[in-house]
């Protein structure tokens, strides 16, 4: 009956976004960008429900990439979140936002981010060398081309990386729908982004009142 290890759970990680900024989703094209602003709030909303550990990274906000997308600031506000803006693309490699991973504590990472060949294969592999369990949430990336985000989950794959989606996310941490405490908050993000399965959800919760 015990959940497996490998599982993900709220208190077992930490959840690094990187670079959710216009200047990079302008050249973004492995996805389109209203299903990646919809899978980062996904995302985003579900580290909140559940306190998850979350850095949320930037590059050259000021000077060049722009600020976060707005489903990330509804959940992590610039004001109170301590946004981490780096000049290197590695994150891994930027001495504050290493120390603010690091201190979480958790020896698994999340990483979710654009774009998916430099931002987060460096951070991915470099946390790997260094003993770390990594996950991606492979929906919520994104690339210049289908084939450089493809490449760049292969690669991360084949040194060990487990890929994950966004809802999976979500759902692997709700884990059980007796988990009275999250449950209105997990179906309320997925009405209000879940697309077709938040439709369903907003469907079924109508019906049962008749």
């Amino acid at each position: 009956m015990k959940p497996s290890p490998n599982l993900l759970s709220p208190e077992n990680h930490t959840l690094v976004l990187i670079d959710f900024e216009g200047q990079m989703a302008f050249a973004t094209k492995s996805i389109s960008i209203n299903e990646l602003r919809t899978n980062v709030a996904i995302v985003a909303g579900a580290s909140k429900i559940f306190n998850v550990p979350t850095i949320v990274t930037t590059v050259a906000e000021e000077s060049f990439s722009g600020p976060v997308f707005p489903e990330l600031e509804e959940f992590y506000p610039q004001a109170s979140s301590g946004y981490i803006d780096r000049t290197s693309m590695n994150t891994w490699e930027d001495e504050p936002a290493y120390r603010a991973i690091t201190a979480t504590g958790k020896q698994k990472l999340v990483l979710a981010g654009l774009w998916t060949g430099v931002c987060i294969v460096g951070p991915a592999l470099s946390a790997m060398s260094e003993g770390f369990d990594v996950f991606v949430i492979t929906d919520a990336c994104g690339d210049v081309s289908t084939e450089a985000h493809e490449r760049a989950i292969q690669r991360m794959v084949h040194a060990g990386v487990k890929p994950v989606t966004s809802v999976q996310y979500l759902l692997e941490l709700q884990r059980d729908w007796a988990r009275t405490e999250t449950y209105i908050p997990v179906t309320d993000l997925m009405k209000k982004y879940g697309a077709g399965y938040g439709l369903g959800i907003h469907y079924a919760h109508h019906m049962l009142k008749h």
